[in-house]
Parts: structure tokens; C-alpha cells; sequence
């Protein structure tokens, strides 16, 4: 695939500090206010998840409804009902080029148009291809943490960070936006 036919890559997680971002297959803090921005991000476009990320998800909302949804797993009999099943990140990435069924014309110039959702190693491998993150930082220790988000290294630069809020569940949260710096 060309750089000119690659999707434009998004990757949207919540963390707690210390990068936690799950434990036993589920994030460990309620916070909806999260939520309801991640829908309202990732809405219209494709997603991209590995198979414990699936597994995390509520039935009820199993395949996330408004997107395409792409499971990621080594595991070529696993079911996912209403998902596309691929082997690799790479897989996934071909499922989006221009001409196939699940390929989202970017809606603006340089807009995301599928994003990666986790879980930590789907993270760790996507992050050389992102263009843009979007990470909700919640003020909440987890000590018993066994899912990290990947380093921000010094290729991003921070775009935009929104002011501190308090969850209806008391958690306070903030959301950044980065942007890979130009090569």
C-alpha cells in the first residue's frame, strides 16, 4: 500500500497513572464523561482492536455500533460477530485502503480516518504509524495494573490539552490531543 492509499491513523486510549490502562481485561475506573468522548471520536470511522480489547467489550455494544469494527488476533477460527477478523495490523491497515468496503474518506484535510483502541500491544505496535493520539489522563492510581499505554516519545508534540473535569463518578480527568511533529 502507498503512503498516498494508507489510512491516517488515530490511536485513543484512557490511563491512569503510571500508563495503566487495564487490569483482568477491563479498565479499572467508571468514567463515562470518557465514554461519551471516545464515541463522539471515533464515531463514523473504523476501529481497530485486539481480541482481549474485544473481549472487554459490553455485549450490548458489541460490535461497536456507528463504526467498523476490526479484531485483531493470531487465532484464525476465533469468532467476532459483526467484526472483521485479521491476523495482523497489517491486515487490518489493507482492510482500509481506497476501494475496499470499510475504507472512510477523511471528512477534512488531515482528519483521522481509522483509529486504533487498544489493547497494550496493538498499541505498541501501531504507535510508529499514528498520526495523531488522543489520551485521557485520569488522576487515579492502579496499583494492581497489568495493561500499559505505550511511551509518548519526543516524535509528538503536545496539540492540545483541555482543562482538568470531575467525573460523576469524582474522578478528575483531563484529555490531550498529539500530533506527530513533521519529518
Amino acid at each position: 500500500m502507498s503512503t498516498a492509499d494508507a489510512p491516517r491513523i488515530g490511536m485513543i486510549w484512557a490511563e491512569a497513572a503510571g500508563g495503566a490502562i487495564g487490569r483482568d481485561g477491563d479498565m479499572p475506573w467508571h468514567l463515562p464523561e470518557d465514554l461519551a468522548h471516545f464515541k463522539r471520536t471515533t464515531l463514523g470511522a473504523p476501529v481497530i482492536m485486539g481480541r482481549r480489547t474485544w473481549e472487554s467489550l459490553p455485549d450490548r455494544v458489541r460490535p461497536l455500533p456507528g463504526r467498523s469494527n476490526i479484531v485483531v488476533t493470531r487465532d484464525p477460527a476465533y469468532a467476532t460477530p459483526g467484526a472483521s477478523r485479521v491476523a495482523s495490523l497489517e491486515a487490518a491497515l489493507a482492510l482500509l485502503r481506497p476501494g475496499t468496503d470499510l475504507a472512510v474518506p477523511a471528512t477534512a484535510p488531515g482528519a483521522v480516518t481509522a483509529w486504533v483502541m487498544g489493547g497494550g500491544e496493538l498499541y505498541r505496535s501501531a504507535l510508529a504509524l499514528a498520526e495523531e493520539l488522543v489520551v485521557t489522563r485520569i488522576a487515579l492510581e492502579v496499583s494492581d495494573a497489568d495493561t500499559f499505554a505505550p511511551e509518548i516519545g519526543s516524535e509528538w508534540h503536545l496539540a492540545e490539552s483541555q482543562p482538568e473535569q470531575v467525573s460523576a463518578s469524582g474522578l478528575r480527568f483531563h484529555i490531550e490531543r498529539w500530533h506527530r511533529n513533521p519529518a
